[in-house]
């Protein structure tokens, strides 16, 4: 895997710290600039708005920049909007930093994406992506937990602060690994993946690059890729990934007091609780990214019905500390191995549409992260217990499997297979 790649994964994960740290430094905040708790937690909801909004089109936007141009103008923005968000004393002005900082993000990860498989081989899409999301799970291990305690330490502020300095080697990173191509012209040199059964000295078609630096024709080369997005074998794994995603986040948001509540774990624990299942959702990126390639139905075929029927047993269990403790690090490591396969499938499927496919699948994840947290809050609220949105989540993948079997009995599209013939597809 290029080096590069693994840089891009560095900015993630910084993106990704500031993405989930204000769960920790919501009370430093709502005091020191005289807000309501309900006020510093919309916070976190214009941050997920503005990654649902901005994932497609800060892609539309960035087809008419050069590749490394693209990534630096949004790593630049995300980093001036933290130092801004550090000393600005209103709450309206930080509100607005994290809108800004969320367009920057989701436009980062939308050609994070496309660069990453890009320079990655051709039947390496899964590994690629799996690297990107890594640094996402990477920050819910080190990154939260450090955030919040620099909070602790000195102030709400010094987590703003540490993302913006994490953010400079990452700069110049991209800067000298990153190759200067518009976003849509490495990806296509490579016209389609290798079919199966191809010698790998044949290798792909390549196809005359644009001009370093040059912009594109951003106009068709949009209408292009969106033309390419009506397949319906992508938008069903979107849709996917989204409820997947949902599940996922249904149950996370609520973990601490589902664990300090029903299953009686102290408080305390907690950071080493959310450590846990952030150790598992790295270990389902890394499993993912090694078999994702080259057997993507096995494991989703294996791992979907298990994420579904482990919410279902943790609701049974919750009760229970030791059940409950090994099915955080279980269902984290299944939940994004899962949504890593699924997402390195999208990227697969999108032949002709990297770019905006990567963009999309964004927006797919945080409509996910958006729709599972309300829908469990509706269901505390309705009285059903801290359970419930364990039950959501289940329901949620349980959705998931239902579309993937009606879209298999369908009839599954034929086009735009990865390198080998096991494919989401034909789970469908």
């Amino acid at each position: 895997m290029p080096f590069a790649v693994y840089l891009l994964g560095l900015a993630v994960f910084a993106q990704g710290t500031s993405e989930f740290m204000l769960s920790g430094l919501i009370p430093g905040i709502a005091r020191d600039l005289q807000v309501s708790i309900p006020a510093a937690g919309l916070l976190t909801s214009a941050f997920a708005v503005g990654m649902v909004v901005g994932a497609p089109l800060m892609a539309v936007l960035s087809l008419r920049w050069s590749r490394r141009f693209a990534l630096l103008a949004f790593l630049v923005a995300f980093l001036v909007v933290h130092v801004v968000g550090a000393v600005t004393t209103s709450y309206a002005v930080l509100l607005g930093t994290r809108v800004i900082a969320a367009l920057a993000n989701a436009g980062f990860l939308a050609v994070a994406m496309a660069t990453a498989v890009a320079l990655a081989p051709p039947d390496a899409k899964g590994r690629a992506t799996s690297v990107l999301l890594g640094g996402v799970t990477i920050a819910c291990v080190a990154g939260v937990p450090g955030g919040a305690l620099l909070g602790e330490v000195w102030g709400w502020r010094s987590a703003f602060w540490a993302v913006a300095v994490a953010l400079v080697p990452a700069i110049f990173a991209v800067l000298r690994s990153v190759p200067s191509g518009t976003p849509g012209s490495a990806d296509a040199r490579v016209l389609r993946s290798v079919p199966s059964g191809t010698p790998r000295s044949a290798g792909p078609r390549v196809l005359p690059s644009v001009p370093s630096g040059a912009p594109g024709p951003a106009g068709p080369r949009a209408r292009g890729e969106l033309r390419a997005l009506r397949r319906p074998r992508l938008l069903v794994l979107l849709v996917l990934a989204g409820l997947v995603n949902g599940g996922t986040f249904c149950t996370f948001t609520y973990l601490a007091p589902l664990l300090t509540g029903d299953t009686g774990i102290g408080s305390s624990w907690m950071p080493l609780m959310l450590a846990l299942f952030g150790l598992g959702s790295f270990a389902g990126v890394t499993v993912s990214g090694r078999v994702a390639d080259r057997r993507p139905v096995r494991l989703l075929v294996i791992c979907g019905p298990a994420l579904a029927a482990g919410w279902a047993v943790f609701a049974l269990t919750a009760g229970a500390p030791v059940p409950a403790v090994v099915l955080v690090f279980v269902q984290g490591t299944l939940s994004f191995a899962v949504g890593s396969t699924l997402i390195s499938q999208v990227l697969y499927a999108a032949i002709g549409a990297p770019t905006l496919a990567a963009g999309f699948a964004t927006a797919a994840l945080n409509v996910g992260a958006t729709l599972g947290p309300w829908l469990g809050g509706v269901t505390i609220g309705a009285g059903l217990g801290l359970r419930s949105p364990l039950w959501v989540s289940a329901l949620l993948v349980a959705a998931a499997l239902a579309t993937a079997a009606v879209a298999h009995a369908v009839g599954r599209p034929s086009s735009a297979k990865p390198v080998e013939q096991d494919h989401p597809a034909e789970a469908q």
